[in-house]
């Protein structure tokens, strides 16, 4: 039996005052699911940026703000007479019971959620998994606006269910230096040989780049790593470090615009070492 906490009907109160802003403000009566849709993955990424940032009571606050979202879509079903709180949660607790037989039934161990989300979509799309005929599309059903490293990483997890994966990552790790290889390759036929420089956009030089970028995808997520995370951690970790770069260089009277790489470089290696890396 799942864990009922007191306060947990209070959620059921962002659907009353969806309800009450329909009924007296014209903008909020003006909604329909499409106009919403912007606001609402505004909100999924600012929740994405408190988690990343640590702030709890920024957390808090934009949680609620993307619960306003989540129920302003509730309330519109609900006034469409297509769905409505309890047929949503009753979806939820059926594909959660159904993913966790070692939970909710008999089963002893976790299922393989690729192989069992799989065999969950030929069944909607009307086929059977236990046949021998061809699987549905593994890709079906992807978010069209799914950023780039997440739809490289599900559609990794969903070939990885129906055994297209490597054994382990160092498989995964062989992989990209092969692509790193050929990206060499191709940029050694393509730069100027004065300049070492590609000028011009090169659709092979492209073509290895992208292989690259989605073998260490595949390296992330055997390492148990979501690339776009630990893209978001890095990225971070530049920006604070080359700002202390910059601060460093006004210190000690260095323009950066007028400094060579070996001055720069030296001032990056000293804030490294001091360990900054604020965001």
């Amino acid at each position: 039996m799942e864990r009922a906490r007191p306060g947990d009907a209070t959620l059921g109160r962002s659907l009353a005052l969806v309800r009450h802003l329909r009924d007296h403000c014209e903008w909020d009566a003006r909604q329909t699911p499409d106009s919403l849709r912007p606001y609402l993955l505004e909100e999924a990424h600012e929740v994405a940026d408190a988690i990343l940032s640590g702030r709890d009571r920024e957390l808090s606050r934009e949680l609620g703000d993307l619960l306003l979202n989540v129920a302003f879509q509730v309330v519109l079903g609900e006034e469409r007479g297509t769905f409505d709180a309890s047929s949503v949660v009753a979806g939820l607790e059926d594909k959660m019971r159904e993913r966790h037989p070692h939970v909710y039934g008999d089963a002893e161990e976790a299922p393989d959620w690729e192989q069992l989300k799989a065999a969950q979509r030929d069944r909607a799309a009307g086929g059977d998994s236990e046949q021998s005929g061809p699987p549905s599309d593994p890709f079906d059903g992807l978010p069209a606006g799914l950023e780039p490293l997440s739809r490289a990483l599900r559609m990794q997890d969903r070939a990885a269910g129906l055994n297209f994966d490597w054994p382990n990552v160092w498989g995964a790790l062989d992989k990209l230096d092969e692509e790193l290889r050929e990206l060499r390759e191709s940029l050694q036929e393509s730069a100027e040989p004065m300049t070492d420089r590609v000028h011009e956009v090169d659709p092979r030089v492209e073509d290895e780049l992208g292989d690259i970028l989605f073998a260490a995808v595949n390296v992330a997520r055997l390492a148990g790593v979501h690339p776009t995370t630990a893209l978001e951690r890095s990225a971070a970790k530049f920006a604070g470090r080359f700002r202390g770069v910059l601060e460093l260089a006004h210190r000690e009277g260095l323009d950066p615009r007028k400094a060579s790489l070996q001055e720069l470089d030296e001032l990056w290696e000293r804030v490294k070492a001091a360990g900054i890396s604020r965001p």
